[in-house]
């Protein structure tokens, strides 16, 4: 099993050198590795000379500081600090430096065809093998990662476990990616996200595990453990039957006591009502919460992952007017008070676009919905860091945390529209952009 997941890595990387152009991108950012592809190691020690220095966690950034890394890992921070003979000095004193984002709903072993799948994942799922999803799926993480993001949550819909592939991949330095918390597949109530028919029961394999009685729940939460997940992901609804609560606190013990957390896919009003009862890690999407859906879920710790569509992606979805309830939504639950982490649900090809820039786009979403700049961004830093489990390692800059560190021409703490344009990104120590 090892073999195999070692050379469908491997084959992921080198097509995407040949198809994807992978390498040129590495090439410009010094990347390096034995396959020639994959994530450049540590520049040593890096002295990163900043304008300014922003904390999300705090809303606050100062200015002149000198942020000094060595290996992979940040070694000191602040206005004074001694820069080492013969450290590589990175001058981005006109910029505002700040952690690596984080998108805590994504695919990226997932590429929708609006076309040719008429923009059904459906169809995607039974055109692409899972070997191609990984390939996919490396490309979509250097997009990712090109734009900012340096840790994601990839909550499934990878074909055969292609997730925990790509994610051992860019662990070992096969390929370029952002660190990735995966799901493996889904868990789900009979048929999924999708309405079968009876003589092709199949064709919902291997994109989810049903799981309806208790020992069926149990099994497929060790599998997806055993197969590398890092995060369980169930759907409670999108049939006419759903998980209960007891149902969602049965598979949040089991995911619990593995050290896992738990993600549900709520999209209807009842399906949310019940995960957030539960008081589950995360309520992903949460279309049709209302008010009281989103009081229970505050009162019980939940932390709502909205993926609160851009009207670019509901457009090209089909479902224009879907917009306006993202919107509604994500405004009702900001009052209200719920912690949130920055999601966006991308699975979708469109011309001139990457991964990267249609995910960094629904910050737009949340300012139409009137979220200042410093909770937007505390969202998709400090409040993801922790959702993830991560915020020990990654979401903040401090002396000890892994050297994740982006940059952006203006303060996103006063126009948020900057991470538009990210300039500098650095993974672990390793310069991926300047």
């Amino acid at each position: 099993m090892k073999a195999a997941k070692a050379l469908l890595v491997i084959f992921a990387a080198l097509a995407a050198a040949l198809v994807l152009g992978v390498p040129a991108a590495a090439q410009q950012s010094g990347a390096s590795s034995r396959f020639g592809v994959g994530t450049p190691t540590p520049d040593g020690v890096v002295a990163i000379k900043a304008g300014k220095v922003v904390d999300p966690e705090t809303g606050k950034a100062a200015a002149n500081q000198i942020i000094l890394v060595e290996g992979r890992r940040i070694k000191e921070i602040g206005p004074n600090v001694a820069i080492p003979s013969g450290a590589k000095v990175v001058d981005l004193s006109r910029a505002t430096v700040l952690p690596g984002l984080f998108d805590a709903h994504t695919h990226l072993c997932m590429t929708v065809i609006p076309k040719r799948d008429a923009g059904n994942y459906y169809f995607t799922t039974l055109l692409d093998t899972t070997a191609y999803r990984a390939i996919e799926g490396v490309a979509n993480g250097q997009a990712m990662l090109q734009s900012g993001f340096t840790t994601v949550r990839d909550v499934g819909n990878a074909g055969n476990y292609a997730d925990t592939a790509l994610r051992e991949g860019i662990e070992h330095g096969w390929v370029q990616g952002p660190t990735i918390i995966n799901a493996g597949i889904i868990i789900s109530v009979y048929g999924g996200q999708f309405h079968l028919q009876p003589e092709k029961k199949d064709l919902a394999t291997p994109e989810y595990l049903f799981a309806d009685t208790r020992d069926e729940m149990r099994k497929a939460v060790r599998q997806n453990i055993h197969f590398g997940a890092k995060v369980i992901k169930i759907v409670v609804d999108d049939q006419d039957y759903i998980y209960s609560a007891d149902d969602i606190r049965f598979l949040r013990e089991e995911a619990h006591a593995a050290g896992l957390k738990l993600a549900a896919h709520c999209w209807t009003h009842p399906g949310a009502h019940n995960a957030a009862e539960v008081g589950v890690d995360s309520i992903e999407h949460g279309f049709r919460m209302t008010d009281d859906d989103l009081q229970l879920a505050k009162k019980n710790g939940v932390t709502l992952v909205g993926t609160d569509f851009t009207q670019k992606m509901t457009e090209a979805l089909g479902n224009p007017w879907e917009h306006s309830v993202w919107v509604d939504r994500l405004k009702r639950a900001y009052k209200i008070g719920v912690n949130m982490a920055f999601g966006t649900d991308v699975d979708i090809a469109l011309p001139g676009e990457t991964r990267g820039t249609l995910a960094i786009e629904y910050i737009d979403s949340w300012v139409e919905a009137g979220v200042p700049a410093p909770d937007i961004l505390r969202a998709m830093t400090a409040n993801a860091a922790r959702l993830l489990g991560v915020d020990k390692e990654r979401g903040f800059l401090k002396p000890g945390m892994a050297a994740d560190i982006i940059a952006t021409p203006e303060n996103p703490l006063e126009n948020i529209q900057t991470l538009k344009k990210v300039s500098f990104v650095m993974k672990e120590g390793a310069i991926v952009k300047e």
